[in-house]
Order: C-alpha cells, then structure tokens, then sequence
C-alpha cells in the first residue's frame, strides 16, 4: 500500500518495492493583498518532508496496466484559480501539474479544457508519475491533440511515466534547473519491460507513442531504451542538458546524449524550492 500526505489513491497496483511517505510539514507562503504586483506566473514554493521508506508484501491486484513513478522527493502544491485532480489552472493561459496521475486524469484534464478553453501551456512542476500507464498515455494523446506546449520551470521535476507527459507537448521547453527521472515499468504480474520482446503489444503501445509524438523510429526505440536502461526500483536521473539531448525542445533538436549517472531516488528530502514561471519564453 502506498499512502501520501495528501491522500490516499485507490489505485494501488504491485509494485517491487513498497514506499511509505510521511510529510512531516508542508508550508506555502501566502502572498498578502497589499503586496506589490508580482509576475502572473511567479510561485515560492516552500516544503518540507519526511520520507521513510519500508519494505512490504506485495499487494496483488489485476489491473491490466503498469505504473511507473519515482517517490522520495518533495511532493509540490502551486495554487491556482481552480482545481482538477493533479492539474492546477494558474491564470487564463497556463496549467500546472502537481501530483501523480491514475485512472481518472483523463477525465479531469478533458473537464479543465472544457472550462478554460484558453488554455494553452502546460507547468510540469512537481510530476512523480502514474498509477496508471494506460490511462497515462491517453492522457499524453489528449495534451497533443489540445495543442498545448508543455514547460518544466527551473526546479520542475518530471519523473517517471510524467516524462510521456512533457513529450506530448505540441512545443516543449525545459529551463535549466529542470530534473527528470526515468526507470522501467512493472505491470500487475511483476514483469518489467525486458521480460518482454520489443514487438509486444507491452513494449509498443510505448514505442507507437513516442512515433506519435514525432520521434523517428530509431529514436524511438533509442529513447526507450534508455528510459528502460535502469529496473522499477532504481531511476536514472537526467538534468536539462541531457533531456534536451533526447527530446526535441524549443531550445535544440534532439541528438542521443552522453549516459547520465544512474542513481537510487533519494529516500529522505527537505527542499525549498523557488519555481520562478516569469523567466520563461513562450
């Protein structure tokens, strides 16, 4: 079982290893009305968290999907005019998303659209992943065919299954500062992406995605096989310069970059963090 100070999701799956988070105190600044005008997309951001990680037994249950995400690090909260699960509407023109998504995102993004019509770049600040991979990649389809760019400010963290999220994006930027986390799926019987043959229907609904995306197929299965390079319980971290090497961005087109160092998702975190949106270009 897998709790969050937050709440609790419904969705829990297998996973190789069970992750209890505990937050020990989260604080955000209020911005008092008399305050000077600030930048429409300027946030501070303070959080402190205690994460304890314990070993468990696996909890079985047949969902047909796999999840990927990569706990151990701050969990964010941005303030926003209106709420939708993980997402958060900041102003007329920009999103963010906070928080991991499940079965439901789909849902509750097409519902955000619908009420912001004027939507049009999506934050990824703080993006640990998902419950849900299938779900995630309708997910990653649906920011597509809206249009929007997706942005990772400085201080953003894109991990896990959230990575899908940030290539779906119509333009992507990613600022310096940004950090991203990639590692291999587990599905529902404990099967990992190499237990599998790179035709399966396990492996290319992720391969069809990254062609959909507008990757080559060479840099398709290149760059999954990177993001599978390291197994569900570990992660490989990459910083901006590395992922703009794999990605295409508004500052580069792609080229295969150099191995990031692989290294174990951090298991105790206290960060304050200043995500500064007013800095970037759209």
């Amino acid at each position: 079982m897998l709790r969050f100070a937050q709440g609790e999701s419904q969705h829990h799956r297998r996973m190789g290893r069970h992750f209890f988070l505990l937050a020990a105190a989260i604080a955000v600044a209020a911005v008092a009305a008399v305050a000077a005008p600030t930048p429409a997309h300027a946030a501070m951001v303070t959080v402190e968290e205690w994460v304890e990680v314990e070993d468990a037994p696996p909890a079985v249950t047949s969902s047909g999907s796999a999840e990927r995400f990569v706990s151990g690090v701050p969990l964010q909260q941005v303030s926003g005019i209106a709420t939708y699960g993980p997402f958060r509407v900041t102003d007329a023109t920009h999103a963010a998303l906070v928080g991991i998504t499940d079965a439901r995102s789909p849902a509750q993004f097409a519902a955000m659209l619908r009420e912001h019509p004027g939507l049009t770049t999506l934050d990824l600040v703080e993006c640990p992943g998902t419950f849900d991979d299938i779900a995630n990649l309708r997910l990653g389809r649906m920011i597509r065919e809206a249009g929007l760019a997706t942005h990772v400010p400085k201080g953003g963290s894109v991990r896990s299954g959230a990575v899908e999220l940030f290539i779906a994006g119509a333009r992507r930027q990613i600022d310096d500062g940004a950090r991203f986390a990639v590692h291999a799926w587990e599905d529902d019987t404990g099967h990992q992406a190499g237990d599998y043959s790179l035709a399966a229907p396990e492996n290319a609904k992720y391969l069809d995605f990254y062609r959909a995306m507008g990757m080559s197929a060479d840099q398709a299965r290149s760059f999954y096989a990177m993001t599978n390079s390291v197994p569900f319980e570990r992660a490989r971290w990459l910083d901006a310069r590395e992922m703009r090497g794999w990605v295409a961005t508004a500052e580069a087109a792609p080229s295969i970059a150099a191995d990031p160092v692989v290294e174990p998702a951090p298991q105790l975190a206290f960060v304050a963090l200043d995500l500064d949106f007013a800095s970037s270009v759209y």
